[in-house]
């Protein structure tokens, strides 16, 4: 009885139940702007202006970041979809062995990966749409996934280097 309860306790902890809300929120809001930007260019087929510096635009990436490794080779893409899978499972080992800063950071890096990874499995190609651009200088195209993984990748790397470790 001892052991179930102390693995009851162990998957059941406030820290796992904190990362499995950033995780599903990560998820639920990439999905929803990606349904919506979907949706708005089905109906509409025009770029949706913002301002003079952001505008959405859906492009359809089947590469990793920023459009990396993006050919028409179903080898290359089920190749970096199996790494993706692999990531996906070392970020939740990660997660389960991390302090909690740590699980929050990973959390925020892992809600980013499911959602483009769904999308890999469901289009085979992941819908970025925000265009940052200056003029006709156009930053690389991403979408809400890529901004949650992005700022736990960073936030990790700033923990790193600026917090004392015991």
């Amino acid at each position: 009885m001892y052991l179930v309860k102390n693995i009851k306790n162990r998957i059941l902890n406030k820290e796992i139940i904190t990362s499995l809300i950033i995780i599903i929120t990560a998820f639920v809001l990439d999905r929803a702007s990606k349904i919506t930007i979907i949706n708005q260019q089905i109906n509409n087929q025009e770029i949706f202006f913002v301002n003079n510096y952001l505008n959405f635009d859906l492009i359809w990436n089947t590469g990793i970041s920023f459009g990396l490794f993006s050919q028409n080779s179903n080898t290359l893409y089920f190749t970096i979809s199996f790494l993706i899978f692999l990531v996906i499972i070392f970020l939740i080992y990660l997660i389960y062995k991390a302090n909690f800063l740590e699980k929050i950071l990973y959390s925020l890096i892992l809600g980013g990966a499911l959602g483009n990874f769904y999308d890999r499995l469901i289009y085979f190609a992941v819908p970025d749409f925000i265009d940052i651009h200056i003029g006709d200088f156009h930053w690389f195209t991403f979408n809400i996934a890529d901004i949650f993984i992005t700022f736990g990748v960073i936030f990790l790397i700033c923990k790193d280097i600026f917090v004392v470790k015991k």
